[in-house]
């Protein structure tokens, strides 16, 4: 599913394929003159680009070109396994120094430094500091170790199996169960069928030591190896650090073929219909595998047919779309597209969806219908030139940040170039020659692009859906029948006009009353002739990125009880409805080509609106904003279609264990709150939602923009923003008063409680601890809270998964909050197996305890404090970062150039003030929830 998602995400949104004016269609693809790649003599590939965003930082990487397929029979899940053992010790650096080293340069395990294993390779990620040499050589020092000098001692081994079989215990569930059965057939008679990563629990409990150690003997060697360096560094000194740590290396004397596994075709059409009690949607795929192996990229003309899928995916997933936002939606979410399977040199036409459980063989049929519909027919000339202008905004769009683009993004297009040879011309390229390109594909070309593709032979069908009483499950035969489209029967596509405007109404612009500047962070306020407050900050972050946010306080605490209740559910779903008379597809199809969005939100205890847009869209975003505050369509047959969709997400979730075990837990806490109405809305909480209640409470929340501030940060002209400011928001209407958040007095319950919930089938528990009350709000106290929280995080992982091998993945926050009262809460979380919860659970609060009587170890501090500096110094290059602080300052109603002294404050902690909020908050009652097998 994973490797779907991101085929098609690299389809829709690479605009990589253009037409160069001096080249030929046959002549190559050029490559990155920003990048420098080379080859050692030993096979190894290397990549080093210079990019100083973020500023004194550098991303390395580890790819090795060999994943679990390429396990033998006994050796099935140890290429994860290995993956696992790098982290555990090596030459340089014995049993936990290296995840203790990083942490002390600020390198968060899991969150920055990590890894995956797939089935064609394994990936090692190290983001580290460059703005000290030592740093940078012990950087190299270690993902040299992990290629040749990995520590594979009997000891380490045994030590990580508990971790490694916890990770495997993380995936069981309905889908394991599902896809075991469907992958056989969706990869028939193929390796990859046989070859999970996660691989087989009885290998991984009962491997011998050799078996690891000649999997890392074959496959960690030069020629399968790239290392790959972006940041802010030398590229010069970056080569010969490549070559002085890898250089050196050989590949093995008789070393093994790297085989590449093929996925065979067949005649036959598999059909696999599974279900599963715990299952929480129901989902069909449709696949038509290509007969040959995935086309390498090499030249101008294969990245001419790379756009030609893209505009064909654009269209085709627009009329789906479209699908989906009608009153009688025939899926949750469909898409249609060309590209990988779980086989790297394996592709399909594949279509997918998210359906309601008892229309699977209907939805299937739509699916089938479109494709077949654009094949008899092909698209219109509306619909081509609105894909055709998407896929320029967007190659606009990264372009004009072409040099404000996060260096991570640089390191995966350097790995696809790797591993699939996928082309890289360079953003520069592209764009230059993007436009003469697309004025060169023809709508011909488009429609013809599916011809090859519709056949009744290498074809899968897969269903996957719950089990129960009353759900009848389709068979075989249906499902073929399903997928038989009489064409006669297909009717063209009709596209209909397309809007003039996102306003119907006149508007009676403002004025500014007031202009204030904050020039210690750079902000500009406006005070608006109706009341409302308009601050924007000018960043240099993003070339081509603007951030808006709206908030005023009240929310749903301002709702009694039962109007809560009618209306919590349909909140989200009154923005379906579309605005100034326009339904979502008349809104989306005015807005191809265009990049703005706008949602409104309303929350426990405020309501507004979130969005962003470029400058050049600028104005869209103001009109959206106008549009949601005065003119909210009100459709009834849209909100079914919400409600529909939204079953069909939500109604089987309450069979998942996690789910249930949340909504249970949950539910039991607020057993004293007349308010409280579950996590997830069931068939009577639908049946109980009253729409026009919801959208009355909506205008009335919406009613008085004078009691709203509106945040705008990014790339803004200040006489752009004054300009919009008092045409689309101070027109708005207001009233001139202002509400505030109302404390209702519903808690949690108090007291040391321990609630078990049963629900699953898997030996699978969750345990949540928490510790919450009352407190006055102190915003140095909320911040030695989080800091006692990622202290007791290293302190946990450390204990808890390293030396007791007990769980995967582990976790511990801590906040306050001041709205609507004041608040503390702290959180412990885990899964693990059943029968250690009560030895974790005594081990997690016993490392809390250590803190509370001796507070933390000065090395735990400083490796606190190394990561908060890193991640603020990074954070205040971005947008969303200073976004989250103009709103955060309103909620708290604290100075918003406060940000400015968080370095200072960071610093300032201290082992006694960590100590001494520990002491106050967290030795108190401890509330307790786990989940436990039936």
């Amino acid at each position: 599913m994973k490797q779907i998602l991101k085929s098609v995400l690299v389809l829709l949104l690479f605009p990589a394929a253009s037409f160069a004016q001096d080249l030929k269609g046959t002549d190559a693809i050029p490559f990155d003159p920003n990048v420098k790649k080379g080859i050692l003599k030993n096979g190894l590939t290397y990549y080093i680009r210079k990019n100083a965003k973020p500023e004194n930082k550098v991303d390395l990487r580890l790819v090795i070109n060999a994943g679990s397929i390429l396990e033998n029979d006994d050796q099935q899940g140890l290429a994860h396994f290995m993956e696992h053992m790098c982290f555990n010790g090596t030459k340089r650096f014995p049993k936990n120094q290296l995840v203790d080293y990083l942490q002390s340069i600020g390198v968060k395990f899991g969150q920055h430094l990590n890894a995956y294993t797939s089935f064609d390779e394994t990936v090692y990620f190290l983001p580290i500091p460059s703005d000290n040499p030592e740093k940078l050589e012990k950087g190299f020092q270690i993902i040299e170790d992990w290629a040749f000098n990995a520590n594979l001692t009997p000891e380490e081994i045994d030590k990580e199996r508990g971790v490694v079989l916890e990770e495997y215990r993380l995936g069981l569930g309905a889908d394991k169960r599902m896809e075991d059965k469907y992958i056989p057939k969706m990869m028939y008679n193929s390796q990859y069928a046989n070859r999970l990563p996660i691989g087989k629990k009885e290998i991984l409990e009962n491997f011998k030591y050799d078996k690891v150690i000649s999997f890392y003997k074959d496959w960690y060697r030069p020629n399968l190896m790239s290392v790959i360096v972006v940041g802010d560094i030398d590229v010069a000194a970056m080569e010969k650090k490549i070559k002085d740590h890898f250089e050196g290396y050989q590949n093995p004397k008789n070393e093994k073929p790297r085989k590449t596994f093929e996925v065979p075709n067949h005649k036959e059409t598999f059909v696999a219909i599974e279900s599963d009690k715990e299952a929480a949607q129901t989902q069909v795929q449709l696949l038509y595998k290509d007969y040959g192996v995935r086309k390498v990229k090499k030249t101008i003309n294969d990245l001419k047919e790379t756009v030609v899928e893209g505009l064909f995916a654009t269209m085709l997933n627009n009329r789906l779309n479209e699908l989906t936002n009608s009153p009688t939606p025939p899926f949750t979410f469909g898409y249609t597209y060309h590209g990988g399977t779980f086989a790297r040199d394996k592709e399909a036409f594949q279509s997918f969806a998210m359906i309601d459980e008892k229309k699977q063989l209907e939805a299937l049929t739509v699916l089938v219908s479109e494709n077949e519909r654009v094949k008899k027919f092909g698209f219109t000339a509306g619909e081509f030139e609105r894909a055709k202008s998407e896929i320029l905004s967007r190659s606009e769009n990264q372009f004009k940040d072409k040099d404000k683009s996060n260096s991570e993004n640089f390191v995966w297009e350097c790995q696809s170039n790797f591993l699939e040879q996928s082309p890289m011309p360079g953003i520069e390229w592209e764009y230059a020659n993007i436009q003469k390109m697309l004025s060169d594909i023809k709508l011909e070309q488009v429609n013809g692009f599916i011809k090859d593709f519709i056949k009744d032979d290498n074809r899968v069908v897969v269903i996957t859906s719950p089990e129960k009483e009353g759900l009848k499950k389709v068979t075989e035969k249906e499902v073929l029948a399903a997928i038989t489209v009489n064409t006669n029967d297909l009717k063209p596509y009709e596209d209909k006009a397309i809007a003039s405007s996102l306003l119907r109404n006149p508007l009676k612009a403002g004025t500014v009353v007031k202009k204030e500047t904050n020039d210690k962070i750079g902000a500009t306020t406006l005070t608006l002739s109706n009341g409302a407050k308009v601050t924007y900050k000018k960043t240099d972050f993003k070339n081509d990125e603007i951030l808006l946010e709206a908030v005023s306080f009240g929310g749903t605490n301002l709702y009694s009880n039962e109007e809560m209740k009618k209306t919590q559910f349909a909140n989200n779903g009154l923005a379906e409805a579309g605005f100034s008379g326009l339904n979502q597809n008349d809104i989306d199809k005015f807005m191809a080509g265009k990049i703005a969005n706008v949602t409104p939100y309303i929350s426990n205890t405020t309501e507004g609106l979130r969005g962003s847009t470029t400058p050049k869209d600028l104005e869209y975003a103001f009109q959206m904003i106008n549009a949601y505050f005065t003119d909210l369509n009100f459709d009834a047959a849209a909100f079914d279609g919400y409600k529909q969709k939204q079953s069909n997400f939500t109604e089987n979730m309450i069979s998942q264990p996690n789910f249930y075990f949340q909504q249970e837990f949950y539910t039991y806490l607020n057993k004293e709150n007349p308010r409280w109405n579950g996590i997830v809305p069931t068939a009577e909480k639908w049946a109980a939602t009253d729409y026009q209640l919801a959208y009355n409470k909506y205008k009335e929340r919406f009613a008085n923009a004078g009691d709203f501030e509106f945040f705008f940060v990014g790339n803004v002209d200040d006489a752009v923003m004054e300009d919009f400011a008092k045409k689309y928001i101070a027109s708005l209407p207001s009233n001139g008063t202002k509400e505030s958040t109302k404390d209702l007095g519903y808690r949690f319950l108090k007291g040391d409680i321990k609630k078990v919930v049963n629900k699953g089938k898997d030996p699978k528990s969750n345990v949540t601890i928490m510790i919450y009350g009352d407190a006055t709000y102190n915003a140095d106290e909320a911040y030695l809270l989080k800091a006692t929280g990622d202290i007791l995080n290293i302190k946990l992982t450390e204990v808890i998964r390293e030396k007791e091998s007990g769980v995967y993945t582990i976790g511990s926050r801590g906040s306050m909050s001041k709205v609507p009262y004041g608040s503390f809460n702290f959180t412990i979380s885990f899964p693990c197996g059943p029968e250690n919860t009560e030895k974790l659970i005594t081990a997690s609060l016993g490392e809390l305890d250590k803190i509370i009587a001796n507070g933390p170890t000065q090395i735990d501090l400083d490796k606190f404090k190394q990561a908060e500096l890193l991640e603020y110094k990074k954070q205040m290059k971005e947008n969303r970062y200073w976004m989250s602080n103009f709103t955060r300052s309103y909620t708290n109603a604290s100075k918003p150039e406060e940000i400015l002294e968080m370095e200072a404050k960071i610093n300032s902690v201290t082992l006694k003030q960590v100590q001494d909020v520990a002491k106050k908050y967290l030795a108190k009652e401890k509330t307790i929830g786990v989940l436990m097998p039936e």
